[in-house]
């Protein structure tokens, strides 16, 4: 079992930076592809980001691609995004995952249902 907790999330103006933590517990990250996920009011949850296991390769979201970026250090057992030039339609609730994987082989890393393990999420305000 993983269990997993984001943090950071808070209100920022539009053009602003914030950087959100995703701490694990139960079980070390290095075995995990690891995700960034968000959810507007009234929105389906879609995907933000993911690192791949050894943290060599990461995969965006279009709609955030150049703005956010992904990092994880494994030592600390905790993942990170960073996200810069917020924009208002970046307001939502911002969830990390996890999924065990046997090596750097990614999935179908766009699904949520492909994740095994969620955290409870952070709130990120973006004000015009």
């Amino acid at each position: 079992q993983v269990q997993l907790a984001e943090s950071g999330g808070g209100l920022v103006q539009a053009g602003g930076s914030l950087r959100l933590s995703c701490a694990a517990s139960g079980r070390t990250l290095s075995s995990y592809a690891m995700g960034w996920f968000r959810q507007g009011l009234g929105k389906e949850r879609e995907f933000v980001a993911v690192i791949r296991r050894s943290g060599g390769t990461t995969y965006y979201a279009d709609s955030v691609k150049g703005r956010f970026t992904i990092s994880r250090d494994d030592a600390k057992n905790t993942v990170y995004l960073q996200m810069n030039s917020l924009k208002p339609e970046d307001t939502a609730v911002y969830y990390c995952a996890a999924k065990a994987v046997e090596t750097s082989y990614i999935g179908p890393y766009r699904a949520a249902w492909w994740y095994d393990y969620w955290g409870k999420g952070t709130q990120v305000t973006v004000s015009s």
